[in-house]
């Protein structure tokens, strides 16, 4: 393809995602396919010739499309906001277009440098002090095997460069609760803790992490001999949204000298509003957060922001220097290739920074706010709907929803939300997730779309309630 054939290709491709953009409202929201349909429609071998662009996008519209799931359709309720507002897709196409790779601050000085500008203008906007550092992962998966790796190193004293966790005598332990997000027990095995060396915290009513808990199984560690490493605590945990309370946990990691590790992944984009910061309340004693820019925010996936208080461990565990990197420049910049697992990077930082400067702090405060208050009103609804309930408390933008008829329980009821949510989801007109909250099924309502306004929320209200209540009045 010539620069003249892409510019060309690429206008209409441009025309292409604005009007899906600008018509995505009329579409069903969940995919409309069978397992293997999507695939059935492709040749089993790749063709022996070029093809034109044409008869690419031609494809798009008639293979790939009807296997899309609508993540931005403004009634998509289901897992987590992953908004990729416009400008952060320019973003994003700007940095493929320049196909430049970040191996060195020389490399591409400007890679890195507005990384760290956009970074710490996050920094600023979720209100955390000056001591904390960012470095752009790509999720957040990413992030907590990259903190777990670094407080491996600090509580073994670097054992890394000697013989490793097999040289130690005691075992490392890693304590989360059973709300936190997969990805943490995956990256304390991937670190190498091992799973009998991950305790589950127990947890309070609200699904929080009860930091009394966490001292005594921490203190029963110690007396048996085990070397108490880590503690990952979550703000708004990925069922509920739970709030771990940070400040009485970093009270705790402190007395042990235990890393403490925050995922705010979906709720971190809230502190950009002063009025949620209580949230996370003793964030500034911990080591290590995330929040996902890719989410709430609106950034087009992937940005995950990681923000360490004392990059030294990062470096000092990440770092790789062979002499085709080495540049005079080495000790008066960042070279990011340190901060993280990979050496290569992309130029993720120009979909943040489009993404502020686009939109401006105010910009982004006012959309959020607009999906809380579409939060409390949808709880206030369902809270005075006879069989049906709030599971857990609502601090964000997420609800745990369970309709319960009357003469229905265990099994029975477990099926009941089971089917009223995949008829909702196969119907097209909305989009939420099944989960399981305390041993039984509820249905998650996550809102937080760019398109979706009040309008779309009682639409889902509406549907919730022609689902769910079907089988009572049919019986």
């Amino acid at each position: 393809m010539t620069p003249e054939e892409f510019r060309r290709a690429g206008h209409k491709l441009v025309d292409w995602i604005a009007d899906y953009r600008a018509g995505v409202e009329s579409r069903k929201v969940m995919a409309q396919v069978r397992p293997g349909e999507v695939k059935a429609r492709l040749p089993a071998s790749p063709p022996a010739r070029g093809e034109s662009f044409d008869a690419i996008q031609r494809d798009i519209d008639t293979v790939v499309m009807p296997g899309i799931t609508h993540w931005q359709h403004p009634r998509f309720f289901g897992y987590f906001p992953s908004n990729g507002l416009l400008a952060t897709v320019l973003g994003d196409f700007l940095s493929t277009g320049l196909g430049i790779i970040g191996l060195a601050w020389q490399s591409s000085p400007a890679l890195t440098e507005v990384e760290e500008v956009a970074t710490d203008w996050m920094r600023q906007m979720l209100g955390l002090s000056d001591t904390w550092r960012g470095v752009i992962q790509d999720t957040a998966s990413t992030s907590t095997l990259v903190a777990l790796m670094c407080a491996r190193e600090r509580s073994t004293q670097y054992g890394a460069n000697r013989g490793g966790l097999q040289a130690e005598r005691a075992p490392l332990i890693v304590y989360t609760t059973a709300h936190s997000h997969s990805s943490v027990e995956k990256a304390a095995l991937l670190a190498g803790f091992g799973r009998e060396h991950i305790r589950v915290v127990p947890h309070d009513t609200a699904f929080a992490m009860r930091a009394y808990a966490l001292e005594a199984l921490i203190r029963a560690d110690l007396a048996a001999g085990r070397r108490p490493c880590a503690v990952v605590a979550t703000t708004g945990t990925t069922t509920s949204t739970a709030l771990d309370p940070l400040a009485a946990i970093a009270r705790v990691t402190q007395e042990h000298g235990v890393w403490l590790h925050v995922d705010a992944a979906m709720a971190g984009s809230a502190m950009i509003l002063p009025e949620c910061r209580f949230m996370w309340d003793g964030v500034e004693q911990a080591d290590s957060l995330i929040v996902n820019a890719h989410k709430w925010l609106g950034v087009v996936f992937d940005c995950s922001l990681y923000f360490v208080r004392d990059p030294e461990h990062l470096v000092r565990v990440m770092s790789t220097n062979p002499s085709y990197l080495q540049s005079a420049a080495d000790g008066q910049v960042t070279n990011y290739r340190d901060w993280g697992l990979p050496l290569g990077r992309r130029f993720r930082a120009l979909k943040l920074w489009f993404l502020i400067r686009e939109q401006g702090v105010e910009g982004l405060q006012a959309r959020l706010r607009r999906d809380l208050d579409n939060a409390a009103w949808l709880a206030a609804e369902i809270a005075k709907a006879p069989g049906w309930k709030v599971l857990a408390p609502v601090p964000l933008q997420t609800l745990c929803v369970r309709h319960e008829p009357a003469g229905v329980s265990g099994a029975d009821l477990d099926r009941h939300t089971q089917a009223w949510a995949a008829r909702l989801n196969q119907s097209g007109g909305a989009y939420v997730t099944p989960a399981v909250l305390d041993g039984r099924w509820m249905v998650r309502v996550s809102i937080g779309a760019e398109l979706t306004e009040r309008r779309h929320v009682e639409e889902l209200w509406a549907l919730m309630r022609e689902e769910a209540e079907r089988p009572r009045r049919s019986g």
